[in-house]
């Protein structure tokens, strides 16, 4: 929440400090271009070339107060994103330029290492931006977009659940439809309860002023020759703003975290706006169920019969797997408009973190060529993806003896293939279908990727879509 804007600008020769790339392979023969004092500044800050390594170093001119950075990487020649993050974090500010290159990849990193999260308090003896200078022109809005869109899933996933209840994700998506003249429709109340049953059952627990919503976001050419026939793209993100589990309620432990039960719609939200802003060319349906699962007289129940809104019953064998409840009733309304594809976001499993850490979001899929083309899109863009299964006879663990289907499995194996095959019963038949179990959180600061809220298959997605349909 910190003032983001111009951080990467167009290199029009104004002055700017260098930034010398170097690898601890090529550090020595670098070195020796050096004066004899500056290899001892270098030896003083104990800087080798290893990898997110800074050092400064005067530059020897007679009575100059001027110096140049160094930075420690991998590949001089090859950047990814994160390459530049370290000089962005800990250089003084100021204006700076790549000597010798361009920074390329590394302009989006160069951005998300200069996050803050503000809203509660100020920064002590804040620093002021720095600015890093490129030539490649074209590539700055890009890395902006991208960076402004990681940014959005911060803010939203670090916002405490009393400030970002149901009605704070309805106006997030207000301001985003405005910002790019689409249409919102926002269902609650009695209208819920009876167009999406069982979002409406797992947020009706909560205080009225978190009250339960379907909000839908609806972009696109909708009327004239050639352009109605533009491909349909339905986003999806669970949007439970709060989970306490219901009255499997989770232990205290458990809840700490729970602020970020959004964080699948903070994703969902964050890739609308990337494919507004660029204007790819689709017909674009954002859904977001959101809901806090709370307690009260009224919840949910263990053992209850929910109807949903494809018309299949769910048997609740546990009121804290309620993620994939709201998601389903989202699934089907997306399905009616028979997508070319969903993509849908969400913090839906512990079973996947035990899996795969805090990092990799695990993707399941029906289509080979569609988890193929994510996980290529997200090793380009530095945002790896890694594929599970949608192993078909696991779905037998969700039978019920008295409705169409259970919400959760008894035994304790592949609990995210299992949340996901029973998201698969409410997908259209034959439709294309990515979903990203993500634990949109960083339990640990890395260099351009402070810890907190995290854009984790953002970026893959995004960068899939643009292939896809640009």
């Amino acid at each position: 929440m910190s003032d983001r804007t111009d951080l990467i600008q167009p290199d029009r020769g104004q002055e700017a400090i260098p930034i010398h790339l170097v690898n601890k392979d090529g550090f020595e023969s670098w070195a020796k271009t050096l004066s004899g004092p500056q290899r001892a500044a270098l030896a003083a800050q104990k800087f080798d070339g290893a990898g997110y390594q800074v050092g400064i170093v005067p530059d020897g001119a007679k009575d100059s107060c001027g110096w140049f950075a160094v930075g420690g990487v991998a590949n001089p020649d090859e950047l990814s994103s994160w390459c530049m993050a370290k000089l962005a974090e800990a250089l003084p500010a100021g204006t700076y330029r790549r000597a010798n290159g361009e920074p390329g990849a590394a302009l989006y990193g160069w951005q998300t290492a200069q996050y803050r999260f503000t809203r509660y308090r100020e920064e002590k003896d804040p620093v002021g931006p720095r600015v890093l200078l490129t030539k490649e022109a074209g590539k700055i809005a890009v890395a902006e977009a991208e960076a402004s869109a990681t940014f959005l899933v911060q803010d939203l996933v670090n916002t405490p659940a009393e400030d970002m209840g149901p009605a704070a994700l309805e106006a997030a998506v207000e301001a985003l439809a405005k910002q790019h003249g689409a249409k919102v429709k926002v269902t609650r109340g009695d209208a819920l309860e009876q167009e999406f049953p069982m979002v409406h059952a797992v947020g009706r627990a909560a205080a009225r002023s978190h009250a339960p919503r379907m909000i839908e976001l609806e972009w696109g050419p909708s009327t004239g020759s050639g352009q109605a026939k533009a491909p349909r793209l339905a986003i999806v993100g669970k949007g439970v703003c709060f989970d306490s589990g219901g009255l499997d309620i989770k232990p205290s432990a458990g809840m700490l975290l729970m602020k970020k039960d959004m964080g699948g719609a903070a994703h969902a939200l964050a890739l609308a706006g990337l494919v507004m802003g660029a204007g790819l060319k689709v017909r674009l349906q954002l859904l977001i169920p959101a809901v806090e699962n709370a307690i009260a007289g009224n919840a949910f129940r263990p053992g209850d019969v929910l109807r949903s809104r494809k018309g299949l019953t769910v048997e609740i064998g546990n009121t804290d797997a309620e993620g994939r409840l709201v998601l389903a009733d989202a699934l089907a309304l997306a399905s009616e408009g028979q997508p070319d594809l969903i993509v849908d976001f969400a913090t839906l499993t512990g079973a996947a973190r035990v899996a795969l850490g805090p990092d990799l979001p695990a993707l399941f899929t029906r289509e080979d060529a569609t988890a193929d083309a994510l996980a290529a899109a997200g090793k380009e863009c530095d945002d790896p993806v890694w594929r599970l299964p949608l192993h078909e006879p696991y779905a037998e663990w969700l039978k019920s003896d008295i409705a169409d289907t259970n919400n959760a499995h008894a035994n304790s194996f592949a609990g995210s293939t299992v949340a996901a095959l029973f998201l698969d019963k409410f997908v259209g038949e034959g439709l294309d279908w990515a979903h990203f179990d993500t634990f949109a959180w960083r339990p640990n600061a890395k260099p351009g990727r402070p810890k907190g809220g995290a854009a984790l298959g953002l970026r893959a997605s995004w960068r899939m879509l643009q292939q896809r349909y640009g």
